[in-house]
């Protein structure tokens, strides 16, 4: 830290980077403490700690803060329970899925059901082995 006259002035980001932008952050993180304000209501770090910095659905850990994305349940609400975190491969399978198979986790068939009201939904057949039915007779009571 440089001091002149008793101001006292950042050399480098919280991040480590060393070119300073504008209120002591870096280009990136400036970017998106605004992008935070503007779409997130200031709210995202708040969700991502009560979230444990976690995916909601298959709980993979957010190695950096910015690996984990906060889902908005309703479109443009930044309200605090109404966002959740969600990975990157969670979160493209409620926003980009057309046709979802109901066997995905629960909390994840119940987000895409919020984002497609109107999608189609596909029970998957299982056709693994099953016990073989009782034997029978195919003509029963006909005989040669």
């Amino acid at each position: 830290m440089l001091a002149k006259r008793g101001i006292q002035r950042a050399l480098y980001c919280g991040c480590g980077a060393e070119k300073i932008l504008a209120q002591g952050l870096c280009a990136t993180c400036y970017t998106l403490r605004r992008q935070d304000e503007e779409h997130f209501g200031g709210l995202r770090e708040m969700v991502l700690k009560r979230d444990g910095y976690a995916c909601r659905v298959c709980d993979a850990p957010g190695r950096q803060k910015r690996s984990i994305t906060v889902h908005h349940r309703v479109p443009g609400k930044s309200v605090l329970h109404l966002m959740i975190s969600l990975c990157p491969a969670c979160h493209a399978k409620v926003e980009r899925t057309k046709v979802v198979r109901s066997r995905m986790p629960t909390l994840l068939l119940e987000l895409w059901r919020e984002k497609h009201p109107a999608g189609h939904e596909q029970t998957m057949l299982d056709f693994g082995a099953q016990d073989p039915p009782a034997a029978r007779k195919l003509f029963e009571g006909k005989t040669d």
